[in-house]
């Protein structure tokens, strides 16, 4: 069994985020001296260095600033679980944010299986968080799974059409990533769906805290998810899923 330092890593992939990765990394940081944030310059151009460096500086015992050379998000989430000290382990884009009214409830249920195995993975809700857009879309999963109590896929019902698990929804047992052997493909975009499944048959334990957690951040133009962007890079959506089918 791994020893680990702290309760959660939270890794951040970085890529010429100045303008909008302090939002981020401030609703972060209350989650205090149990959690570690690792923030993963992948070869940004701007800003992102200095920004990264002077929350390390500032936070020395819960920032992290990790640099590389360019390997796309795939290759920053690698970074992320490579380095990553804490039990559990969740991804935040640098342009998201997460829910702070409902950290400590996260952290909460994370405290309670931070001394065994048996939890593999935590599922809480995310929102929609479109720019303009006043009502918020939230994805949520009440009506087929069970909630506030560790269950197993014995007693998950068929989810709905529209409902699914993203990358926003899960923090992961960090040794269930490893075990797993997951190693997502640099330079590729929407590897999400990849690391939200492949260590899936080797979760056993899961946990759905009802809450809205991650604020799911739509708007900029050069967003992978833009519609413009994403015909672009079908290629790319193609290669996932055929690694998905495989």
């Amino acid at each position: 069994m791994e020893v680990f330092m702290k309760l959660l890593s939270i890794a951040v992939p970085c890529y010429n985020s100045e303008g909008y990765m302090e939002r981020c990394i401030k609703t972060l940081l209350k989650g205090g001296d149990e959690v570690e944030i690792l923030l993963i310059n992948d070869g940004s151009t701007d800003g992102t260095a200095e920004i990264a460096d002077s929350y390390q500086e500032k936070y020395p015992d819960i920032v992290r600033a990790i640099h590389q050379p360019n390997k796309g998000h795939g290759g920053a989430v690698n970074t992320g679980i490579e380095n990553a000290t804490g039990k559990f382990f969740k991804v935040v884009d640098s342009d998201d944010k997460i829910n702070t009214k409902v950290y400590d409830q996260v952290l909460d249920v994370l405290r309670g299986f931070a001394d065994d195995d048996g939890l593999d993975m935590l599922i809480s809700n995310f929102v929609y968080d479109k720019e303009g857009v006043r009502r918020k879309k939230i994805m949520q999963y009440r009506s087929s799974i069970p909630r506030d109590r560790i269950f197993t896929w014995h007693e998950a019902r068929r989810f709905k059409k529209g409902q699914y698990i993203l990358m926003h929804s899960v923090i992961y047992r960090t040794e269930i990533l490893r075990q797993c052997g997951l190693q997502l493909p640099e330079h590729t975009f929407y590897v999400d769906n990849l690391y939200v499944f492949q260590p899936m048959p080797y979760a056993k334990h899961m946990y759905y805290l009802d809450v809205n957690f991650y604020m799911y951040f739509i708007g900029r133009d050069d967003q992978s998810v833009n519609e413009t962007v994403m015909i672009s890079r079908l290629d790319q959506q193609t290669r996932v899923n055929r690694l998905m089918l495989s």
